[in-house]
């Protein structure tokens, strides 16, 4: 059975651990919690675990390099554990376009403006990988979209966080037992306009 390579995309380091930009690190460690994982270990310029989620072997991995050079530690992986085949990989990770608590699934695309995504996007070669999004836009006009990113979640956020990064560890069991579409139809929601809100 092939192993699957889940990424999650974040910042490395304790005064990132808890801000918006480091949702992927938190959900990595959500699907290492739920499959009772043993341990993390350094490899290719990452934190990386075997599991077993959802039926499957899968390799979770947290870039170690800062975010706008996740590609350089995704690529050896997948090319090491995955048959280098991008329909292999799903990554995780923050998404300014989506409302905070909100995710979404898709099967490929563009970067986005994620600067994660799109350092993966140029080392692969290939938009063709699967994502599941997390949402931090605010209820409020952003003025400095990095420093917002950066800065940490309010505690009054964590309830809808926890629920979030809930939400995507079923979404990603989903996709691994059922498929993508299966996942889509699920667990993605239309985004409002920001005049419907």
């Amino acid at each position: 059975m092939t192993m699957k390579l889940i990424v999650g995309l974040g910042n490395p380091g304790h005064e990132y651990e808890m801000t918006r930009h480091n949702l992927g690190f938190m959900l990595i460690d959500k699907l290492f919690e739920r499959a009772g994982g043993r341990r993390f270990h350094n490899e290719a310029n990452a934190r990386v675990a075997e599991i077993i989620f959802g039926g499957q072997r899968v390799l979770l991995a947290k870039p170690m390099t800062f975010m706008n050079l996740s590609g350089d530690a995704v690529r050896p992986l997948l090319e090491r554990h995955c048959e280098a085949s991008a329909a292999n990989l799903l990554v995780t990770c923050d998404d300014v376009a989506l409302p905070f608590g909100m995710i979404r699934v898709r099967p490929r695309g563009s970067a986005g403006g994620q600067k994660g995504l799109r350092s993966i996007i140029e080392r692969l070669g290939t938009q063709e990988f699967a994502r599941v999004r997390l949402g931090v836009r605010p209820d409020h006009e952003l003025g400095d979209l990095s420093r917002f990113v950066l800065s940490l979640i309010r505690k009054r956020d964590l309830e809808t966080l926890n629920q979030a990064l809930d939400r995507g560890a079923d979404a990603i069991e989903m996709i691994l037992k059922d498929g993508i579409a299966q996942a889509m139809s699920s667990f993605n929601e239309r985004v409002k306009s920001q005049s419907e809100t």
